[in-house]
């Protein structure tokens, strides 16, 4: 595994990578780190392509804002700097979380960058702020996004009793999941770094004032790249029933592929690594 740095922005960001190949980059979520995808890097590696998983900015204090605004558009563009840092004008994207939602708009913004997009767990987020108004269970698995804004609070439970509030998450968005310290670990070690707890829970603070303001997403925006949406049919984060209201095939003029994968939660691909492999690395095939 090789580790490496790129700037952006006056922003300096770690990544992981290892193969060689035509570029696969991996984009994290919430509450996790850059190691989310250690088992697609060596599957992905192995299958002929250059894997290479970033840490998100605000994750890291190297890449944090001083203003604590994270807005999705902002991070797109940390994608095309990792790219044209490695020299490489077009790659495939794949993300989990927040990292899917970066991709979708990465792939509206710079469709000619991309040859395919991978979305794990996280639908369209254009259509998640528009459809979830009218799907009230999917309102009640949110609730957390609203315990985000309640600064100094939610800050403070966070990070009680050595981030239990985090491995709860855990436990609720992926109930049929036994994960270990080796799974969870990092993701608290990086949330003790300094200012990256402020920083994860500013990409929701961000996300609630751009909606506030009246420039969020249009809810019917284009991604037109070819997309992989995955979701876990036991998905307690954001419910595999919502998830396909909210996957639209007019929002992808290039096609998208909806698969709900069974006996699955939120972090689908830690969980059944063997079988996300096998769909991705068929999907990178049909679309390298």
């Amino acid at each position: 595994m090789e580790e490496f740095s790129f700037s952006h922005e006056g922003l300096h960001f770690s990544a992981l990578g290892m193969g060689s190949g035509p570029l696969v980059i991996c984009l994290h979520g919430f509450p996790d780190c850059l190691h989310s995808f250690r088992h697609q890097m060596p599957a992905l590696a192995a299958a002929g392509y250059h894997v290479v998983a970033p840490c998100l900015r605000g994750y890291e204090p190297s890449s944090q804002v001083a203003d604590g605004h994270y807005p999705i558009p902002v991070m797109t563009t940390d994608v095309i700097a990792l790219m044209d840092h490695l020299g490489v004008e077009k790659a495939h994207l794949i993300g989990h979380d927040w990292g899917a939602a970066i991709t979708y708009m990465a792939g509206s913004a710079f469709p000619d960058r991309f040859y395919s997009l991978t979305a794990m767990a996280v639908p369209h987020p254009g259509r998640f702020g528009d459809e979830i108004r009218r799907h009230r269970k999917q309102m009640r698995r949110s609730w957390y996004m609203s315990f985000f804004q309640l600064r100094g609070l939610s800050d403070f439970v966070v990070s009680f009793n050595n981030y239990a509030f985090i491995r709860k998450l855990w436990r609720d968005w992926s109930p049929g999941w036994d994960f270990t310290q080796d799974d969870i670990g990092p993701v608290i070690e990086t949330l003790k770094r300094p200012g990256v707890k402020k920083a994860a829970l500013g990409y929701y603070r961000s996300a609630r004032a751009t909606s506030n303001a009246g420039t969020g997403n249009n809810p019917g925006f284009d991604v037109p790249v070819p997309t992989l949406a995955l979701t876990g049919s036991k998905d307690g984060c954001i419910g595999a029933d919502f998830f396909q209201i909210a996957t639209r095939e007019e929002d992808f003029p290039a096609g998208v592929d909806l698969r709900e994968i069974p006996g699955v939660g939120h972090f689908l691909h830690q969980e059944a690594p063997e079988t996300i492999n096998e769909l991705l690395i068929d999907w990178l095939a049909k679309h390298s």
